[in-house]
């Protein structure tokens, strides 16, 4: 008895040489095709895992080594690169393998069979008539060739289509099988279709015709004749379902894919009038970009990025035609199209929209948490989680003395003071803010981060001037002459800043303060007052260098009752000289020598100038000691003249008034007065002297023209004498 696996063996065998040895291939190609190349003829039956193999095609013997045919590794279809001539080789026998690097068979061979068609099989499509073999054999069907039809062909039908002929004797015809009634025979053998034929409907006709005698008996086995439907380009190409929108990142390279169109033709697999190209049309672009933004293999249907750049936030419809026919002349077209948004990568550094910032001034009291300054940062990207941004203080605070604050999300930081300022030990900083983004930068060049620089100036505080009292008081008789000295306002820190005074509130003008000493005087007599009033005025004094520094004062003044005293008698003084411009020096003034009280002790002389205003702007009287005082100039230009300054001096209840006769005049170098000098007797004015010089001048031009004259009177008289009266010239 044979054993199971033998059987299994015997049966497995058969199935295994079926499989490695696939069926040959039958493929048509029209000769002299005139449209692009290369042409897609048949689709291979390639296994699906190709397990890292290549595709090997070679042919016959006969067949160049660069042939006509080559096979797309990535379609599996067979295709022809240039046009074939039926005259030159009318079919090609190639042989496909599946092969590894050392030459191993891992599939195949499959064998193919390449019929070139003659151009008259489907130049109109109308008849194709079978041919006949010129040898006749009696008795027998004459062979015919198959038939080739155009489907939906418009002619008038029924169609004569073939002739078939029994080469015996007389018979008659008729179809064994009707097919959907589209095909009749007649008695004399003539094939006709009866109506149009659609491929997609049925591709190829088998039909069996019977010979019959006049009995009605058969003869023989029937005629088999192949009607095989050509393609008409009557399908356009039908564009795959527009999907969803394809995202491209920002700044990808050039040749990134960004899909593959794969539209389908419902014409015959293989055949010219499926055979699909694609053109690109538009990618709605703005005008005047360089380059190409999308490239298209017009044979696989793949798009990549061109060399354009694109912006982030695009939204490109790209449309792309689908030609059958290869693209030739006369080919069916749809149009595709494919949606493509470019999104945002974090491309863009953060920038602030200014990078210095005008000083900023703060005193050196200023409270923590003080707003320093606001800063504005922007960044070019769309994504907000692209736009987040992150502050810091790069340089410039050391000590941590100042500090950021900002939400997240927002694109502006406060800066603000977190520590005590000191003039002394940093009156200014120079802090450099940067800004980054919070993700990371991606492309060419992100940069260290952008910056802003700003600059804080300490101010130096310095408290107000105080004075030596809060108020002050003073009591003076209601005849206190004009420039008496009351009293004087000092600051309480002698060794301060010096300080300015002024009078902010003396109304009726009794007052007048020194700018620089404090010495605070009666600036006119005292005509309206009564023994009991009050008169108050506000003493303000300023810092000289820092003028909005001050501080006041009050200053009361009360009236008391005039004492009884002679009236002040007049003393002249002997003349002296000062220098205008102002000099440094003076003319000293003495009390009168013959009061007895100073010389027993009871007390120094009071000087003071008199009431009048003028006098007490142009000049200024100190006292030096008990008995004498310094009158200077008060202003630095005074009228070169003889002045006189009145000088009021007062000894207890005794009062003098001094006339000091001064004479103020420009001096030399050596301070010597120099004197006026008068026009001397005998020299001219400045006019009779321009008088006499107009007059001169005068008298010059007169001679000359008397002379010019003379000569022109003369010449005349020479010229009007005859020619021969005038005496000739004898040579020596």
């Amino acid at each position: 008895m044979v054993p199971a696996w033998l059987w299994l063996l015997c049966l497995s065998v058969p199935q295994t040489l079926l499989e490695a040895q696939p069926a040959e291939l039958h493929v048509e190609v029209p000769e002299n095709y005139g449209g692009n190349f290369p042409l897609y003829l048949t689709k291979l039956a390639l296994p699906r895992k190709k397990a890292g193999g290549r595709i090997v095609l070679s042919g016959n013997s006969d067949m160049a080594a660069e042939g006509p045919f080559a096979v797309d590794s990535e379609s599996d279809f067979l295709l022809v690169t240039r046009t074939l001539d039926r005259e030159e080789q009318a079919e090609y026998r190639l042989q496909v393998t599946l092969e590894t690097e050392d030459g191993r068979v891992l599939w195949g061979p499959q064998p193919v069979l390449v019929h070139v068609k003659d151009e008259n099989d489907q130049a109109s499509g109308h008849q194709a008539t079978a041919t006949i073999d010129v040898s006749i054999v009696e008795n027998t069907w004459v062979p015919l060739d198959p038939v080739h039809l155009a489907e939906n062909l418009k002619v008038l039908y029924p169609h004569h289509i073939a002739q078939v002929h029994w080469s015996g004797r007389e018979v008659h015809y008729h179809l064994e099988s009707q097919p959907h009634g589209l095909f009749d025979v007649d008695a004399e053998g003539k094939l006709y279709v009866t109506r149009e034929l659609d491929r997609e409907a049925q591709a190829e006709y088998l039909l069996q015709v019977r010979a019959q005698n006049t009995r009605g008996e058969d003869y023989t086995e029937p005629l088999e004749l192949h009607v095989v439907v050509m393609d008409e380009n009557d399908n356009v190409p039908i564009c795959p379902p527009r999907g969803p929108t394809i995202s491209i990142a920002e700044l990808s390279p050039p040749g990134t894919k960004v899909t593959r169109l794969l539209a389908e033709d419902m014409d015959a697999p293989g055949s010219p009038n499926s055979h699909i190209v694609y053109r690109l049309l538009s990618s709605e672009l703005e005008e005047g970009t360089e380059g190409r933004a999308f490239e298209l293999d017009p044979t696989s249907g793949n798009v990549t990025l061109g060399a354009a750049p694109l912006q982030a936030g695009q939204n490109i419809l790209l449309q792309v035609l689908a030609i059958d026919l290869g693209g030739a002349e006369g080919g069916l077209s749809s149009t595709c199209e494919v949606s493509v948004t470019i999104t945002d990568i974090n491309d863009h550094a953060p920038e602030f929209t200014t990078s210095q910032i005008e000083p900023v001034c703060l005193p050196e009291d200023t409270e923590s948490g003080t707003l320093v300054a606001t800063l504005m940062a922007t960044d070019a990207d769309l994504e907000p989680a692209f736009r987040l941004m992150d502050f810091a203080i790069e340089a410039g605070d050391e000590e941590g003395t100042f500090g950021l604050v900002w939400e997240p999300g927002s694109n502006h930081v406060q800066l603000q003071l977190l520590k005590n300022l000191s003039y002394e030990a940093a009156p200014s900083y120079q802090l450099v803010v940067v800004v980054r983004s919070v993700a990371e930068v991606v492309g060419p060049g992100p940069g260290p981060g952008a910056t802003a620089t700003v600059t804080v100036l300490v101010e130096r505080v310095v408290p107000p001037p105080k004075l030596d009292q809060e108020s002050y008081e003073a009591s003076i008789p209601v005849s206190t002459p004009a420039g008496s000295l009351l009293l004087i306002i000092q600051p309480s820190d002698p060794m301060s800043n010096p300080l300015r005074f002024s009078l902010v509130n003396d109304s009726e003008g009794l007052l007048c303060i020194e700018e620089v000493s404090g010495e605070v005087h009666t600036a006119r007599p005292l005509r309206g007052t009564r023994p009991g009033d009050v008169y108050t005025v506000l003493v303000e004094a300023q810092y000289a260098d820092e003028p909005a520094l001050r501080t006041s004062a009050t200053l009361v003044i009360h009236f008391l009752k005039a004492p009884s005293a002679p009236a002040p008698t007049l003393a002249p003084v002997p003349s002296r000289h000062l220098c205008t411009p102002r000099q440094d020096h003076g003319v000293i003034v003495s009390g009168p020598s013959e009061d007895p009280d100073l010389a027993g002790g009871h007390g120094p002389y009071s000087f003071a100038l008199g009431p009048n205003p003028t006098v007490q702007r142009d000049w200024r009287l100190q006292p030096l000691n008990g008995s004498h005082a310094y009158l200077t100039l008060a202003l630095h230009w005074v009228e070169p003249r003889e002045h006189v300054v009145p000088v009021v001096v007062s000894h207890s209840a005794r009062m003098w008034q001094l006339l000091v006769r001064v004479i103020v005049c420009r001096c030399n170098l050596e301070g010597q007065c120099m004197r006026k000098v008068g026009r001397m007797k005998g020299m001219p004015t400045k006019l009779s002297a321009v008088g006499i010089l107009v007059g001169t001048l005068v008298a010059i031009g007169i001679f000359l023209i008397l002379i010019f004259t003379h000569l022109t009177l003369a010449r005349k008289k020479d010229l009007d004498q005859p020619v021969d009266s005038v005496p000739l010239k004898a040579a020596v």
